[in-house]
């Protein structure tokens, strides 16, 4: 905790913020005084009708929002917000035109593509026209396997566009991986590219894919989307396979028709990434994903049409369901594919200077990396352009929030968030008028009733417990895939505190009204009956040069929870007994003393989620020799054998 914040908004230009405009219109239909965002924020929650009415006038939402904002208010899960509106996601996104940039692509240092609005929209219309003759209607499901392309962003707004599901992964999913998730949700049409490039080197997906196609019997049309070059033999070797070009044969831009749903009309099918069972399917509707959307991207992060937005994720994270909406606000979208680390840790930042990029969106754990490859890119690059960096996928620690000012830029807006796959969303995120404190979210999103919880459902502040949100929200999953009674639904959420959404994750409340994320609180460590969260050890041994990388988890001991450190050295450190003596010091001093592990384990790789998040779980079952199931969840599944039947961790 520091006195001093590390960046603060300028207040002169709060009048030019949208959340200013926002908050005057809220004002205004209020009949009350709303003089800041905390006084907004305290509205958004208390009358959840007249907020979310208002973010679908601000944001220009296309559609018809129907006679009732919403039904059932006081039920989760139950509610339901504007249950007789209509709309299309694909014509909300599709909505601005001309010849601007919409897609800026790189494909590493392999390929460079722009795609105007007007051509975006042509190559919709097009993919629009082959799926309605494909049969593709309301419901059905679209399943790809996709870079981050231009292509998987229009495959996705023509299934929208008709009313179909979509649901994604990234190419680098082994085979198991791909049919635990689309094999439950029986796609109509798969698509898939010829293969990608990662480390400067081409990956040839075609084996794989025909053996995925074999097991995907529901899908009637199989489409190649060329990136190699060799989208035609790949075709070829696949029954019901086509390249994209054959599938858009005979087909000419014309313009498009967007078919009105349901606001909770399905849209998007997310795949938890957990490591128990095969992946839940979550379900999330069109309506809810759009508000929510907009409103982060317009009130929490001020896009502007024209600005260009960018997020590294790939197709199998929610950030880039969350990235693909910034096209409602009118921004350009900066998709990258492929290594951040292709030739070098400066990618991004080349991408940055060179395409004038707006917000800067990663994960702490680029941060961090970029940090302990000793690079400036303050020094190297001309970030004039970035305003903001948003980080999330793990929490940030408070020595980055440092490394952002003094070493990539120290006038921009630097946001932690923290949502997740459950919610397409965040619960916590940027505030554009507040400061930002050192190892701090700013605060809740706008209209998320958000709090912390004990162990007795009673409110904290200052200390640790669950994070919660006490009052329906758009965004809530419409249900679970193949959970036809909800019971995993209500599981997974409502099972802790009934009717209340509880998250799974260890928070705190900050004196500055901010947040701290400690890590997931199925991954929490209890020694001694002391919660303690896993981040707080990562952000302090992760400092010391000499470790890489640590993942700690709870073993059970002597009718107890001991705690155990793994760490990934460095090339040629070694764990000898003084670095493990300062290790232990480093963390009693800057945790606490019961934050010391029991034992510290050099460990040569760490498993972690395709999406890149580190699997304590999967990591505890394997020690204390519990089968872990869907190890296909995992990017690399062998680094769990490193872990099994330690001596050092004998309890026998």
């Amino acid at each position: 905790m520091t006195d001093t914040p590390l960046w603060s908004p300028d207040p002169a230009g709060f009048s030019a913020l949208p959340v200013s405009a926002f908050m005057a219109e809220a004002a205004r239909r209020a009949g009350a005084a709303i003089a800041d965002v905390d006084a907004l924020q305290a509205w958004s929650v208390e009358d959840p009708a007249a907020f979310w009415d208002l973010v679908w006038d601000f944001c220009e939402i296309v559609g018809e929002k129907g006679d009732i904002r919403i039904a059932d208010a006081d039920l989760m899960p139950g509610a339901e917000f504007f249950p007789n509106g209509r709309l299309n996601f694909a014509e909300n996104l599709l909505r601005h035109r001309g010849d601007g940039p919409a897609l800026v692509f790189r494909g590493e240092d392999k390929v460079r593509r722009t795609l105007g609005w007007t051509e975006l929209r042509a190559l919709v219309s097009r993919l629009q026209q082959a799926m309605h003759e494909a049969g593709i209607g309301a419901g059905d499901r679209v399943a790809a396997m996709m870079p981050n392309m231009p292509e998987t962003v229009a495959i996705m707004l023509a299934a929208t566009s008709l009313g179909a599901i979509w649901s994604s992964c990234s190419p680098d999913f082994g085979e198991r991986g791909v049919l635990d998730r689309f094999g439950q949700i029986e796609p109509k049409l798969f698509v898939a590219c010829d293969g990608y490039w990662y480390n400067g080197k081409p990956i040839d997906i075609s084996a794989k894919l025909k053996a995925i196609a074999a097991e995907l019997p529901t899908a009637e049309r199989i489409v190649v989307v060329p990136y190699l070059g060799h989208a035609e033999a790949a075709a070829r070797a696949i029954p019901r396979a086509e390249t994209l070009d054959d599938f858009l044969s005979g087909h000419h831009a014309r313009d498009l028709a967007f078919e009105h749903l349901p606001f909770n009309h399905p849209l998007y099918i997310l795949f938890s990434s957990g490591t128990t069972g095969v992946p839940k399917c979550i379900v999330h509707g069109a309506g809810g994903t759009l508000l929510q959307h907009v409103k982060e991207h317009r009130l929490h992060c001020s896009i502007r049409p024209g600005e260009r937005l960018f997020y590294f994720t790939t197709c199998g994270w929610m950030m880039w369901n969350w990235l693909v909406s910034g096209l409602a606000s009118g921004a350009t979208l900066l998709l990258y594919d492929g290594s951040p680390f292709h030739p070098d840790g400066n990618v991004l930042f080349d991408f940055a200077a060179d395409e004038k990029m707006t917000i800067f969106g990663t994960s702490a754990k680029f941060i961090d990396a970029v940090r302990k490859a000793g690079l400036r890119p303050r020094d190297t690059h001309d970030l004039s352009s970035v305003r903001m960096m948003t980080s999330t996928g793990s929490p940030l620690a408070p020595e980055n929030f440092d490394f952002v000012y003094d070493g990539i830029k120290p006038d921009l807006h630097l946001a932690s968030i923290s949502g997740g796959t459950d919610i397409v969303s965040c619960f916590v995120l940027g505030v554009p008028t507040r400061p930002v404190w050192k190892g701090e979210i700013q605060g809740p999103g706008l209209g998320m009733a958000v709090d912390v919880w004990d162990e007795d459902g009673r409110p904290v502040t200052g200390e640790k417990g669950e994070l919660v949100c006490t009052r329906p929200f758009p965004s809530m999953p419409i249900m679970f895939w193949n959970d036809p009674d909800g019971a995993k639904y209500r599981a997974a959420y409502f099972e802790r505190f009934p009717g209340v959404w509880c998250h799974g994750d260890f928070a705190e409340w900050t004196p500055h009204g901010g947040m701290i994320i400690h890590g997931r609180s199925d991954a929490t460590l209890n020694p001694g009956g002391v919660r303690i969260g896993t981040a707080e050890i990562y952000n302090q041994v992760e400092q010391m040069p000499e470790v890489l990388e640590a993942l700690a988890i709870g073993q059970d001991w002597d009718n107890d929870v001991r705690v155990v450190l793994f760490v990934r050295l460095a090339p040629g450190t070694g764990l000898s007994d003084d670095l493990v003596r300062r290790i232990k010091a480093k963390i009693r001093e800057g945790a606490s003393p019961r934050h010391v592990p029991a034992k510290i384990v050099a460990i040569a790789d760490i498993p972690r989620t395709k999406s890149g998040k580190i699997t304590e779980l999967a990591v505890r079952d394997v020690v204390h020799g519990r089968a872990v199931k869907n190890k296909e969840a995992l990017a690399n599944p062998e680094a769990l054998d490193l872990y099994r039947d330690l001596p050092e961790l004998a309890t026998g």
